[in-house]
């Protein structure tokens, strides 16, 4: 058996993105992106009853896709499709220079 060697896990190092790994801790435990704060203030400006709003780059850091969930009372008696529809109009403008959009929303349980 080979012995370890940092230059033979230097693969084995890496994110799943192939970001070294310094980069994905620092990712990681930073603060949000320019982007997440961008969408985060949008959808604070368009559901201002909303309860939790948690954006997440999930395209690595390059603003192509995100990770929307949010919680409203605004979404109360709406379908899911309905709930996802009335976050796509907040965002339409931002929609435009993405790739992909994950929403998740809820109602607050009382």
């Amino acid at each position: 058996m080979a012995a370890w060697s940092p230059a033979a896990a230097g693969p084995l190092l890496r994110g799943t993105r192939r970001l070294p790994l310094l980069h994905w801790a620092q990712r990681t435990f930073a603060s949000q992106t320019e982007g997440e704060l961008k969408v985060t203030q949008i959808l604070k400006e368009k559901f201002p009853r909303a309860t939790a709003i948690k954006v997440t780059d999930i395209s690595g850091g390059c603003g192509a896709m995100y990770e929307i969930k949010i919680e409203s009372e605004e979404f109360k008696e709406k379908r899911t499709v309905q709930q996802h529809q009335m976050v796509n109009q907040a965002l339409k403008e931002e929609i435009k220079g993405m790739h992909g959009l994950r929403i998740f929303t809820s109602v607050p349980k009382h």
